[in-house]
């Protein structure tokens, strides 16, 4: 089946231009159970379901909080909590006007034969798993792609191409399932490159992107681009000269429209 004349594709354009709303943007409530531990830690709070609840409901409900905010991307265990007075949390997104989210990939793996780079997995089990989000409220969902910049021409043509075809893998099953698929191919900050290596390197893998979601007949105007910003490396002179580190990490907190209408 086409996305093209999938039966969500008027709701997957109306979903992402209402996303891409100007004034408003993303926040990334995505964090891992793990990644979630260390910040309760910092703060001597125990990482149990109970007190990751208690964060995610004051994220979601103190005052103005939801204001400025189109969508929230969503670990899958919050898509499924509560607030302590039974409220779904995917509930109260929608009735502050906020889209909820779901991140869907399942981290990297390196790619054999080439020097540290990877390749996102989670493929295998996406189709079932986004109807299972749709079902519960999820109308987006965030798959992050991760390429670096190396002195050995990274990111190489391999990492460059199975990236780029699993974006476009990924970003078909979503629409195919209802989910507006924010496309993230990350480019790292990561090392002493320059300013024009990174542009060189994001056109390159961008032009790839955009290449595969064309074969795969993905409908562009009902996805979102997260890019990464177009910076020297971290450990560029320049970077260093502006104080170590810039505080600019590839992407940001916004996403961005791929289409027409959208931002």
């Amino acid at each position: 089946m086409s996305a093209f004349v999938g039966k969500y594709a008027d709701e997957l354009i109306k979903t992402a231009k209402y996303i891409a709303t100007p004034g408003k943007g993303i926040l990334a409530a995505d964090e891992s159970t793990g990644t979630i531990g260390k910040r309760l830690a910092s703060i001597n709070v125990e990482n149990v379901e109970s007190n990751r609840q208690a964060l995610r409901e004051m994220l979601f409900t103190a005052p103005g909080a939801l204001e400025y905010l189109s969508g929230v991307i969503l670990f899958e265990e919050t898509l499924y909590q509560t607030a302590a007075d039974g409220t779904p949390f995917v509930d109260i997104l929608k009735a502050g006007n906020v889209i909820p989210g779901i991140k869907v990939d399942k981290g990297t793996v390196d790619i054999a034969g080439t020097v540290g780079e990877t390749t996102t997995q989670g493929l295998d089990s996406l189709g079932a798993r986004c109807a299972k989000y749709y079902e519960a409220g999820a109308r987006f969902a965030k798959w992050r792609a991760v390429l670096k910049i190396g002195p050995g021409a990274e990111p190489s043509e391999l990492a460059v191409k199975q990236n780029a075809e699993g974006l476009a893998r990924y970003a078909l099953i979503c629409q195919e399932n209802g989910l507006v698929p924010i496309v993230e191919p990350e480019i790292l900050t990561d090392g002493p490159h320059d300013i024009k290596a990174c542009a060189a390197a994001t056109e390159r893998v961008l032009a790839a992107v955009y290449k595969s979601l064309n074969d795969h007949k993905v409908l562009l105007e009902g996805t979102l681009l997260k890019p990464n910003m177009v910076t020297p490396g971290s450990d560029s002179p320049k970077a260093r000269w502006r104080g170590g580190d810039s505080g600019v990490h590839g992407g940001g907190a916004a996403a961005h429209g791929a289409a027409g209408g959208a931002r």
